[in-house]
């Protein structure tokens, strides 16, 4: 594999308490590769500095940016708004995915079920179906162009065992209450081989979802922040939030470019979070996941183009996801947890700081694993004679901040008064962050957890944080 490794060191915790060096290098994404003439990569919207302010947002992607915007949009304002950007804008997590927008309709109950109990399994079910329906809804209403596609989704199951398993979760969900009816269920597998044109599809489930461009959706709402008022300042790493030592229930928020001092912290840091706030390490494990692009031969070009997204699930619970951007340059992004994961997991564990590290790129065994999948299951992929520029181009990395209980953390920091979170999306973001952080708003405006409308296990409290420790202990590793 290949990997440019940059590093600024800045204290932080990592597993056990270890500090680690945050990566300033990074691989570019399908998404920031395609941005590269935006003046919003590196914008700061002063010279220096602001010496303090009402609110100080840490982490310019959807979580950051949505954040500020429901904060800039809804009555009383804060008069004055920072988001901190270590990087280029939105640069993590939310330029370096896959480009889903898929809720999970039935799969996550049994999880869900076993840590939080069925009914608050199925509350995140519905919760994750009206998040897709609000991004749909905003890009519709703003006419954003960020490329959306709404069309089905297929789970597609590529083992008896499999199938079987999904099923079992499928009828328990229903048997629940939970909603089934939009669901495509196709249980024959001759069926499910031609619908989602994979060979030794055994079943499939069906529903609408989306894939788009998130940076374009971050972008477009970054500028309306911008017009309202906020400042922005790119390539600005936190390095610590402290106690102001002179101003009575401020924190310090402390960078190599200055010191902001704030009533109001919100960490928008998803992965990075220990970095910050060294005591959410047992909290949220950064691990780097890898995404490829795709360039479809003619069988899948043109009229017999892919025209749905996918989840492709394999023996050994794992995955590919699939976007083939159906309805812009046809490009298939390929991302997930498949079957090499567990190569990439090992090369990583091997050295801790390539936890955090996104500067990765083109680790062979992940791309070797698509290249199997596209070469055995879609008929007709490998007829045609080998072509410059047909099949997979390139990859790059980018940071899952996985939960230790499996949902985000919404809410306040335990006994750090005016600092609130919001990140830990277990690599769903885009299916939580558009009903999440406008919760967190409503949190920080003085409502209650009920006005937010989220489920109730979403909220960090410290009895969640207990139960997560007792669980670890129990267990002896972390639930993931």
């Amino acid at each position: 594999m290949s990997s440019t490794q940059s590093t600024a060191q800045i204290a932080g915790s990592g597993e056990g308490g270890k500090a680690f060096p945050i990566p300033q290098g990074m691989s570019l994404s399908y998404w920031l590769q395609g941005v590269r003439a935006s003046p919003l990569l590196d914008h700061r919207t002063t010279e220096q500095l602001s010496k303090s302010a009402e609110v100080v947002i840490i982490g310019s992607g959807m979580t950051g940016t949505l954040t500020a915007y429901e904060l800039l949009t809804r009555p009383n304002p804060p008069k004055s708004i920072v988001i901190l950007e270590a990087r280029e804008m939105c640069s993590g997590a939310t330029g370096r995915n896959a480009g889903h927008c898929k809720p999970d309709q039935y799969r996550g109950f049994a999880k869900y079920s076993e840590l939080f109990g069925a009914d608050q399994a199925k509350k995140v079910l519905e919760h994750q179906f009206k998040t897709w329906t609000r991004v749909v809804d905003y890009v519709r209403k703003e006419n954003v162009a960020c490329d959306l596609w709404v069309g089905d989704t297929l789970d597609v199951a590529m083992s008896k065992e499999v199938a079987s398993q999904l099923a079992a979760v499928y009828n328990d969900y229903k048997a629940y209450g939970g909603k089934v009816d939009h669901i495509n269920y196709i249980s024959d597998s001759a069926e499910a081989e031609k619908v989602s044109r994979l060979k030794g599809a055994q079943a499939l489930w069906a529903w609408k979802a989306s894939t788009l461009y998130p940076w374009k959706l971050v972008a477009h709402l970054m500028k309306a922040c911008l017009a309202k008022g906020l400042n922005l300042h790119t390539w600005t790493p936190v390095t610590s939030v402290s106690a102001s030592p002179s101003i009575p229930a401020f924190w310090d928020v402390i960078t190599p470019r200055g010191t902001i001092s704030t009533p109001t912290v919100v960490y928008a840091t998803n992965a990075y979070t220990s970095s910050v706030l060294p005591s959410f390490a047992k909290y949220i494990q950064p691990t780097a996941h890898m995404c490829d692009k795709v360039v479809p031969p003619r069988a899948y070009a043109g009229s017999r183009a892919l025209q749905n997204s996918y989840n492709v699930r394999m023996p050994g619970g794992t995955s590919y996801s699939i976007n083939p951007r159906s309805n812009t340059d046809g490009i298939i992004l390929f991302g997930g947890n498949n079957p090499n994961q567990a190569l990439l997991k090992a090369y990583l564990d091997a050295d801790p700081n390539r936890l955090f590290d996104d500067s990765l790129s083109n680790f062979k065994p992940i791309t070797d694993a698509v290249r199997d999948l596209t070469s055995t299951a879609f008929e007709g992929w490998s007829d045609d004679a080998p072509a410059a520029g047909i099949g997979p181009e390139y990859s790059w990395s980018g940071i899952l901040g996985q939960s230790a209980d499996a949902l985000p953390f919404v809410g306040k920091v335990p006994d750090h008064p005016g600092q609130w979170i919001c990140a830990g999306f277990h690599g769903h973001g885009m299916v939580h962050i558009f009903n999440c952080a406008p919760g967190l708003v409503t949190l920080i405006q003085g409502g209650t957890w009920a006005d937010t409308g989220l489920p109730e296990c979403l909220e960090l409290t410290p009895e969640r944080l207990a139960k997560i420790n007792e669980r670890a202990n129990n267990v002896g590793k972390r639930v993931v």
